[in-house]
């Protein structure tokens, strides 16, 4: 499967993308047409709910904060039946993406220490712990087609997946590409001028457009972040679902089926 058709175009509907796939040692390989990430689902058109609809999906999670869905509330297509997974827990760390954008000096580099340091706190957020364990719930459980989403598709719902894969024995360089997709998936050509002038808008200047691009886009540093600390607190990616996911051997095994079925 090439990057081009990992990627899925929709027309409000951004950084929407089949995340299976991918080798995952031996002959195993994760199923397609099943595991799906994406941006919010707010702006979707019509004709992306009409998409959608006929795709087969069975679950959404949504792993947004209260303040965030209620800004954006997501869009749902005629009929729409999902088990829906989000929680009311406010909680994003030290500095919440409001907060630092309200301050913010619009430079590439304050950016990324922001980035660094929430991708340091993000696994072990009990707000996020709550989701991620919910999400590997229902790997483990549900049927269907299921996509995963946050605001922009890329931080909170590039760790869930990239933790998928790592369950599944997917390869590092692997994860690391999947991950990276965000940043070749339309989406700052898509909105990123618009959001430009919102910024504008709101604190009477706004960055550049390589800026933008930049905080539209994700680094192989800010994963990486993330799975070193999950090193040094759970000894690795296995004991971090187990300890703090709840996916023991009998739920690993069952998830396994179902990626692979």
């Amino acid at each position: 499967m090439t990057d081009v058709a990992r990627i899925i175009p929709f027309d409000g509907l951004t950084n929407f993308r089949d995340f299976g796939g991918y080798h995952a040692g031996g002959d195993r390989r994760i199923a397609t047409g099943r595991f799906f990430r994406s941006a919010n689902h707010a702006l979707a058109t019509d004709a992306d709910l009409q998409r959608l609809a006929g795709m087969g999906i069975t679950t959404v999670v949504d792993l947004r904060r209260p303040s965030e869905r209620e800004r954006q509330p997501s869009r749902r297509w005629n009929g729409f039946a999902c088990v829906v997974v989000e929680n009311d827990d406010h909680a994003e760390g030290s500095e919440t993406w409001d907060a630092f954008m309200g301050q913010w000096d619009f430079g590439q580099d304050s950016y990324r220490k922001f980035l660094m340091r929430y991708y340091t706190e993000a696994p072990h957020l009990p707000r996020l712990i709550d989701l991620f364990g919910k999400y590997f719930d229902l790997l483990a459980n549900g049927e269907g087609a299921m996509v995963v989403h946050c605001a922009a598709g890329k931080d909170r719902t590039g760790l869930a997946v990239a933790l998928t894969h790592a369950l599944a024995g997917v390869h590092m360089d692997d994860i690391v590409a999947d991950y990276l997709l965000t940043n070749t998936s339309g989406r700052f050509e898509t909105h990123g001028a618009n959001w430009r002038e919102m910024i504008r808008t709101q604190r009477g200047q706004a960055p550049d457009l390589d800026t933008m691009r930049f905080i539209m886009s994700v680094q192989p540093e800010y994963l990486a972040r993330s799975l070193e600390v999950i090193t040094e607190r759970n000894g690795g990616v296995e004991g971090y679902l187990r300890d703090a996911l709840g996916v023991d051997k009998v739920k690993r095994e069952a998830i396994e089926k179902r990626l692979f079925g």
